[in-house]
């Protein structure tokens, strides 16, 4: 969808990636098939390349490092040091004085001991690296064998969250230039199903004063970090607590330096995408000024959601957006839907 964007403006793309079946592949003229680790292969990438990029967070910091060296990776290279370490990721938000949940980092089960001790149960145990969509963790609660819940974990680097009752999760689309220029997209609301996205809704049930608050925070993260591309941060809505605006708080759950799922109902529900802004950030465009046509729904299509997309064709204001993967497995997503309604 990246390089959809870019075409529709003018610029060519090529791809990196090790996966041979990659749906990338076949939307760029140049495509580059090879492991992360291949110094040769990363080299002759750069060298065609005016400005690199990256759609997840998990490029390994050394290969970010090599093209780097070659030609501008946007957003920073540098960024991947703190977002791809929760513990990191969490240790800067609370430094800029923005909420999170209470954390702890833990290294082994002595630890968690100590760290469930400090922080009480319920909480959410997950490794520092790596894992989405519920991977890489788990919930600890009342009388749970904490010895036998490290060793399930497989890991000697985790961070320990206090469990937080909120009442919904929030998304703020955001993109920076480098000229500092922000622009964010109307918060959305998002459902999830067995810890994956399923529905995203914009704009999101909460009071227009608590959306601005989201916001400010978005614009605080990415000022912060020097940001340039577009991101994502999540947030909890909780009821009560200090500070409170119409009744709520927001507390930080995690930065996504890419773009987003929360953010496909752009492609269609708002006057520019987040893949045009990103692909506008890098590039060194102005940013667009986002503006949200009706009531929007995204809908996931995962696993076999897939067998039935035919039933979207006919909605009106829904469009279907396929992305050409392999066969349909259990939690995968095979695409989305998104469905534009007249603003009430």
């Amino acid at each position: 969808m990246l390089a959809m964007s870019a075409a529709r403006l003018g610029l060519r793309c090529q791809v990196f990636s090790p996966d041979p079946d990659s749906p990338a592949f076949d939307v760029v003229q140049n495509a580059t098939c090879a492991e992360y680790a291949d110094v040769e292969a990363l080299e002759l990438f750069a060298s065609d390349c005016d400005v690199i990029t990256y759609e997840f967070e998990n490029v390994p910091a050394a290969t970010a490092m090599i093209l780097d060296a070659r030609r501008p990776v946007l957003p920073a290279q540098t960024i991947l040091q703190t977002t791809q370490d929760r513990l990191a990721e969490k240790d800067f938000v609370t430094s800029l004085g923005i909420g999170t949940a209470a954390y702890a980092g833990v290294a082994n089960a002595g630890e968690l001991h100590a760290a469930v001790k400090k922080i009480g149960l319920p909480a959410v145990i997950k490794t520092r690296r790596f894992g989405y969509d519920g991977k890489g963790q788990a919930i600890i609660r009342e009388g749970d064998d904490l010895d036998q819940v490290w060793k399930d974990l497989g890991t000697n680097s985790a961070i320990l969250e206090a469990f937080v009752p909120f009442e919904r999760e929030v998304s703020v689309i955001a993109a920076r230039g480098a000229d500092g220029q922000v622009e964010c997209f109307d918060v959305t609301e998002n459902e999830h199903r067995d810890h994956i996205l399923k529905f995203s809704y914009a704009p999101a049930r909460i009071s227009d004063a608590l959306a601005a608050k989201a916001r400010e925070i978005a614009e605080k993260i990415g000022t912060a970090l020097v940001y340039v591309g577009v991101f994502a941060v999540e947030l909890f809505v909780v009821p009560g607590q200090k500070d409170a605006i119409d009744g709520a708080t927001l507390v930080v759950n995690e930065i996504a330096p890419r773009v987003h799922n929360s953010g496909h109902w752009t492609l269609d529900g708002a006057s520019v995408s987040q893949f045009e802004q990103h692909i506008r950030a890098i590039a060194g465009w102005p940013l667009a000024k986002p503006v949200r046509h009706g009531q929007v729904t995204m809908i996931n299509l995962i696993g076999d959601d897939i067998l039935d997309y035919g039933k979207w064709l006919t909605v009106p204001g829904a469009t279907v957006h396929l992305y050409g993967k392999g066969a349909p497995k259990p939690g995968r997503k095979m695409g989305h839907v998104v469905e534009v309604k007249p603003a009430t």
